[in-house]
């Protein structure tokens, strides 16, 4: 490890360098200096990552524009450089890792601990779109094709019923049934983006609570960090993701189904964080369809669960049999409660966009 943080730019001799966080893609490591002063060293997934030029070029011109906004270093991802005056470092072997500034004082939320701070994450990934809503997503490079594209999800699906390689259609002919019933609403946000309904966005893509840093004392927003997925996209799509994981009940693959539900109290208040930081950047589509987005990824989610599931587990990590196929019955039953407060949704949202 020594050789690689030795070839950044760092204050002070180095003293600690341990792995850090959960993050399940790329490695982390937390390192400190007798300064003191810390950063994060990472190691970039080039599995999941095949253009790590292209994501790196993303993550330096969407923070250098958002820190011509707020140039608060506590407000926003700041690289340090390498020896040789580069953004990352490739080694010889291949491999490519970066170096940030380490937010200080600040903690973050694998899960909100109050609808405060699910308040707190709208207003971060709010700020975070509008103080991006002038820059032009299509000079974005695409870090992971298609990824909320819905209606190729369900293709996927489809191939997957065809191929039937883990022996296993016969056991999931209910959630099938679900999901083909609903794709047709499935598309309707793609087809709103081909029709130029919806305008093409910088988007974050994983919008979960523990991708905000929170001020550690208050608890007020500092800035959005795992840049990775940011590319052009649509604020729809964002807004349901954070909807999907931090308004649920229960965790992704709870098997008592009674206990999964979309809390309105939190809806509402991710809602109202999110629209009194970005809504005058948004149009009157991107505001009538944030409930539809909650929706279209939830059910994408749980259309991709049962795709690997189908196809033995071959993509996400499960650590005991018929998990995957938990996680896709989570995400139909929040669908269905969803669909049970779809009138109080659309009122959260009107309320809120005021």
């Amino acid at each position: 490890m020594e050789r690689v943080y030795r070839q950044f730019v760092l204050e002070g001799t180095p003293v600690y360098c341990q792995p850090y966080g959960h993050g399940h893609i790329n490695n982390t490591y937390l390192l400190l200096t007798d300064m003191p002063h810390a950063y994060i060293l990472q190691k970039i997934n080039t599995h999941v990552f095949e253009d790590v030029p292209g994501l790196m070029a993303n993550i330096i011109a969407v923070t250098e524009h958002l820190r011509r906004q707020d140039p608060d270093p506590r407000h926003v991802l700041t690289l340090v450089e390498t020896v040789d005056g580069k953004p990352y470092l490739t080694t010889e072997e291949g491999e490519y890792w970066r170096m940030y500034e380490f937010v200080t004082s600040s903690v973050c939320l694998e899960l909100p601990e109050s609808a405060q701070d699910m308040r707190r994450a709208g207003e971060a990934f709010g700020r975070f779109q509008k103080q991006l809503a002038d820059f032009p997503a299509e000079t974005l490079n695409v870090t992971i094709p298609q990824f909320h594209d819905t209606p190729n999800r369900y293709e996927q699906l489809r191939q997957a019923i065809r191929e039937n390689r883990a022996g296993r259609l016969h056991e999931v002919q209910y959630e099938l049934s679900f999901f083909m019933l609903r794709a047709e609403e499935a598309g309707m946000i793609q087809q709103m983006l081909a029709r130029g309904e919806l305008p093409l966005r910088v988007t974050h893509n994983d919008t979960k609570l523990d991708n905000v840093m929170l001020d550690r004392t208050l608890h007020l927003p500092l800035c959005i960090i795992d840049l990775d997925t940011v590319m052009p996209g649509l604020s729809v799509t964002d807004f349901g993701d954070a909807i999907r994981g931090g308004a649920s009940t229960c965790a992704e693959d709870e098997q008592d189904l009674s206990k999964v539900s979309l809390s309105l109290d939190l809806f509402e208040a991710y809602a109202d964080g999110y629209l009194s930081t970005c809504g005058t950047s948004l149009t009157r589509n991107e505001i009538e369809t944030l409930a539809l987005g909650a929706k279209t990824i939830t059910l994408e989610c749980g259309v991709r669960f049962l795709t690997d599931y189908l196809n033995g587990d071959v993509y996400f990590h499960t650590d005991r049999p018929g998990q995957n196929l938990d996680r896709c019955r989570t995400q139909m039953k929040l669908v269905q409660d969803m669909e049970e407060k779809w009138n109080s949704m659309q009122q959260i949202i009107r309320m809120a966009a005021r």
